[in-house]
Order: structure tokens, then sequence, then C-alpha cells
């Protein structure tokens, strides 16, 4: 339930994120229907979600002496990097996200964890105390 939960708002944040930033960051749905428009941000969140889990976890590990140094500032660069690769493996399938470059990407990225930390806090499972 929490692997749908954690889906849904990857492919809203991202939907919210090419509303936002609209001059650098598209998405194009494999079909141009409501329903093909939905399973593409859906596609394209799984795909931000394995890549951020898996690449992005071993990144940050890798990393954590410069996000020390930089006082975390090079998170923006990393999570911008993520999202060019996203852009790029959804490329590959002929649909999906387009970034139009690095500094699109940036802001991209910014936007993009903005809107999913906000939707995380409303989505967030409540625990009784």
């Amino acid at each position: 339930m929490a692997f749908l939960l954690r889906l849904i708002v990857n492919a809203l944040a991202l939907w919210l994120t090419t509303l936002i930033v609209y001059g650098g960051v598209h998405m194009t749905p494999y079909e141009d229907t409501a329903v093909g428009t939905v399973l593409t941000y859906l596609i394209i969140g799984l795909i931000f979600g394995l890549v951020n889990g898996i690449i992005g976890t071993a990144i940050r590990i890798v990393a954590f002496p410069l996000y020390i140094l930089t006082l975390g500032l090079i998170s923006l660069v990393v999570n911008a990097l993520l999202l060019l690769l996203v852009s790029w493996i959804s490329s590959l399938m002929g649909f999906g996200l387009t970034v139009d470059n690095f500094w699109w990407a940036v802001l991209g990225a910014l936007v993009l964890s903005i809107i999913a930390s906000i939707l995380g806090i409303f989505i967030r499972p409540r625990h009784a105390e």
C-alpha cells in the first residue's frame, strides 16, 4: 500500500512540476488521451522512484563528504542529474519526461522536491498517540 501511495505522490509531483516549470520540463504522453496521460505520469513516477531509490541512494552514500562540505547544496546538483537520467531513460521509450538542459533540471528538481515534501506531509500515515 505504501508503495502505491508513494508512486501516486511521485506522479502527482511530476505533473505539478511540469505545470510550474513549463518552459523547460515537459511530459509527452504515449497516447493523447486522459488515460494515456495518467499512465505516462505513473510510469515516469515509477521510473523516478526506482532511479531515486537505487542510484540516488548510492550517490548520496558515496558523496556524503560533499554533502557535509557544501552544507547539502550538492543535493540540488544530484537531484538535477537524477531528473536528467529519468528524462534520458524515458526518451529511450519514446515518450515521457523531457528536460531541456541542466539548469531547467536544477529548477525542476527543486520544485519537484518541494512539491513531493508538501504532498508527503498530507499523505503521511497518522499514528495514534
